[in-house]
């Protein structure tokens, strides 16, 4: 018993570092990128009203409070391990393999949360589950981690359960694809919180138009009741749940401005 203790202690550690570096980076680096380039990202604030610093402070605050939680939820992790229901592949990487085990859980994470989304928005869960959330009106980078205590558990809940999935069918996941994931979630979850359009102008209407902008977060926090998927926005378009003026709202901030023309001209 004391072994798995220490394995849980270590587990709470590794977790809270890792949680707390990864929300860090990717908030600061996006933050001062858009300070640096603050011509180029004034001209594609997708709302009037700017954040407060009331809002930065309930926003890095509450975040603390998320990696804190994310650490305690993610001990399932070293219980499944440890029961053996969970594996982990540390074998030599297959890369065709690793690929596909990125995307897969990247389009299960994206079902999950449209999901998870929708019911915190049914009027019995969104005052103690949700609004939190939603204080962040117009919301900026750090406002990716800002969650109630209820909420988090269910963001969190999503990796542990997969693996334990992945495990049982007998398709366990190496520990790098894990790493990739949770540093693409972090910066999709930053970007879309960013407040200024960071993808450019016609993204909507590309190839690639079915990947959600930063516009397409923005609105689900401005209007709050659209626009609930997190990478994709195929769950949005089949249920019937996407802003009717996304596009339009898109179009009016992706302008084609070169970062360093911009700040040129400043």
């Amino acid at each position: 018993m004391p072994d798995i203790f220490d394995k849980i202690l270590d587990h709470m550690i590794g977790a809270f570092t890792f949680d707390l570096g990864r929300y860090l980076i990717a908030a600061g680096t996006l933050s001062i990128l858009l300070w640096a380039f603050s011509k180029w990202s004034e001209a594609r604030r997708i709302q009037k009203r700017k954040a407060s610093f009331a809002d930065y402070k309930r926003e890095f605050l509450s975040s603390m409070r998320t990696v804190f939680v994310f650490g305690a939820t993610t001990i399932s992790t070293v219980l499944f391990i440890e029961s053996g229901w969970v594996n982990i592949d540390q074998s030599a990487i297959d890369w065709p393999v690793f690929a596909l085990q990125v995307a897969a859980i990247i389009v299960a994470h994206d079902a999950y949360f449209y999901w998870m989304h929708r019911a915190l928005h049914l009027k019995s869960m969104f005052r103690f589950a949700h609004l939190h959330h939603h204080k962040s009106r117009t919301p900026t980078p750090w406002a990716a981690y800002s969650f109630a205590t209820f909420e988090a558990v269910s963001e969190s809940a999503f990796v542990p359960a997969y693996l334990l999935l992945v495990s049982v069918i007998g398709a366990p996941m190496y520990d790098f694809a894990i790493f990739i994931f949770l540093a693409h979630m972090i910066a999709r979850n930053v970007m879309g919180h960013a407040g200024v359009e960071l993808f450019p102008a016609g993204w909507t209407r590309s190839p690639l138009g079915w990947i959600t902008t930063t516009t397409h977060h923005d609105l689900h926090h401005s209007q709050g009741n659209s626009n609930f998927g997190l990478y994709f926005t195929w769950w949005d378009r089949m249920m019937g749940t996407e802003h009717p003026q996304y596009e339009a709202r898109f179009d009016a901030v992706a302008k084609p401005v070169c970062i360093f023309h911009a700040q040129a001209a400043a």
